[in-house]
């Protein structure tokens, strides 16, 4: 349907909806009801009008890989500010994003088919092993379903040595961003939990694009 106010409801017209604009010439408020407008809204829409220049700049225009990496990047933005927002992946994103990766690498990466599917077979199974062992351990749950399942979409999307970049960002980063919540009494380790999707989605799309040059420059620095 048509987008509507959170507060009264009220239909959105065109000109409500222009890309931050919006936002900054209605100052942050609905021009109904007067309701402050969340902060999400610019954020999302600035966020990806950089993630798809970034793709503008790695990729031929118009190519298969050009819009490929447009739908990605605009499943990887749902799936971060859901899950950031309402803590759940739903299925059907996690599902409809392993499909279309699924045909894209048929269409132009076939030599390279085996490798992702296992990489997501194994990706799931990781994050799997990793909430189990936790749950054994401390008899709460690490991470959700839908986290689990992502990992899935992750391998396909960047097949091995890629993913061990991408899941290696994704656990420093979530364990630095926790540490920092906790110190500042935001969160608390033993009640509260923090999503981790966010993480998964932010180090899937910086391995995509930088995922070679990282590994390279680590590779020096360990002289291998």
């Amino acid at each position: 349907g048509r987008s509507k106010c959170d507060s009264c409801k009220a239909e959105l017209k065109w000109y409500d909806l222009i890309p931050v604009l919006s936002f900054v010439f209605s100052k942050g408020k609905c021009r109904h009801c007067n309701a402050k407008l969340s902060i999400f809204y610019p954020a999302i829409e600035i966020i990806t009008g950089f993630l798809f220049a970034v793709v503008f700049i790695n990729t031929n225009l118009l190519s298969p890989q050009f819009f490929y990496y447009l739908l990605i990047s605009s499943f990887l933005i749902v799936i971060f500010f859901t899950d950031l927002k309402y803590v759940v992946i739903p299925d059907k994103l996690n599902l409809a994003a392993i499909l279309i990766t699924f045909v894209y690498l048929i269409i132009s990466h076939q030599s390279l088919v085996i490798n992702h599917l296992l990489t997501g077979v194994f990706s799931f199974l990781f994050l799997l092993l990793i909430s189990a062992i936790f749950y054994f351990l401390t008899k709460k749950q690490s991470m959700g379903g839908g986290d689990i399942k992502l990992a899935v979409l992750m391998g396909l999307i960047l097949g091995f040595p890629d993913i061990i970049l991408a899941f290696y960002l994704a656990f420093l980063t979530g364990a630095a961003y926790s540490i920092i919540l906790i110190l500042w009494k935001k969160k608390s380790f033993r009640k509260d939990s923090i999503p981790f999707g966010p993480f998964l989605a932010l180090a899937t799309f910086i391995s995509i694009f930088w995922g070679n040059f990282l590994l390279e420059n680590a590779l020096k620095l360990l002289g291998i």
